[in-house]
């Protein structure tokens, strides 16, 4: 593979010409640096993204390094994206003030102002950004890293807003600082651990699709075809198969759910 065949080498400014805060930017540089003191690359399907327009991108949450590596993969993509993430994170020094210069959008986790997370992300939506979620509502409790069940959150904002809804599957970055656990450890390991990054075609959601407010038998169908399109990424970038059964966090175990 030559030099211009892989895709993190070329300049920012050459793949990705939508506007960003300057301090997106500047962060963006600085982890394109630093990724490679610890992550090899394997990155395909950009091509995937829509280069404009409101779009949703889900994808597989496998530790709490992924979301450099999504974030650049994506941005190198053409795209920059606006994590939702837990509220809590706004309030560490200077990581609550880079979420914020970066305009990233929090979540207000277990209590009455949880959806008000979904109605910032929507107006960013409606204004053609790209937003970036984890159907899952968290890092995987899978032993296998494996996708988990979902929240509805994702699917709601789909059916609302009738944007595309763009799956990534990764594997890999769990390997970097561990999975639900930090394991800072790792970091100092001389062996750079690959990185696997894989966009599918857009999740046809059509069928959940009506008039009026979704049912919630709705959105959990629709939240079960979302991580089904997730899972089969996932397979691809690991070249194993999935479970039958998703991990259940409520009773702490795999659990059968249907399957499209």
């Amino acid at each position: 593979m030559s030099p211009t065949t892989k895709p993190w080498r070329l300049p920012l400014a050459r793949v990705n010409r939508e506007p960003a805060p300057p301090v997106y930017r500047g962060l963006a540089q600085l982890v394109r640096l630093v990724l490679p003191l610890f992550v090899t690359r394997n990155w395909a399907g950009r091509d995937k993204l829509p280069a404009t327009g409101g779009v949703l991108i889900v994808a597989n949450h496998i530790s709490n390094f992924d979301v450099l590596v999504l974030g650049e993969f994506v941005i190198m993509a053409g795209r920059w994206p606006r994590f939702l993430g837990k509220s809590e994170i706004w309030r560490v020094p200077v990581i609550g003030w880079l979420a914020r210069a970066c305009e990233q959008i929090p979540v207000l986790r277990n209590t009455a102002n949880a959806k008000d997370s979904l109605v910032h992300a929507r107006r960013a939506l409606e204004q053609g950004r790209a937003v970036a979620m984890y159907p899952e509502g968290t890092i995987t409790a899978d032993p296998d890293f494996w996708p988990m069940t979902g929240r509805t959150g994702a699917a709601r904002l789909a059916l609302e807003t009738g944007v595309p809804v763009i799956p990534i599957g990764q594997s890999g970055a769990e390997k970097v600082l561990g999975g639900k656990r930090l394991e800072w450890w790792r970091l100092f390991s001389l062996r750079r651990r690959r990185v696997s990054l894989l966009i599918g075609d857009p999740v046809d959601l059509s069928r959940f699709a009506g008039e009026g407010e979704p049912t919630k038998e709705t959105l959990d169908a629709a939240t079960v075809a979302i991580l089904d399109a997730i899972t089969e990424l996932v397979e691809q970038v690991r070249g194993e198969e999935a479970p039958e059964e998703r991990w259940d966090m409520r009773v702490g175990a795999r659990v059968p759910q249907l399957r499209r």
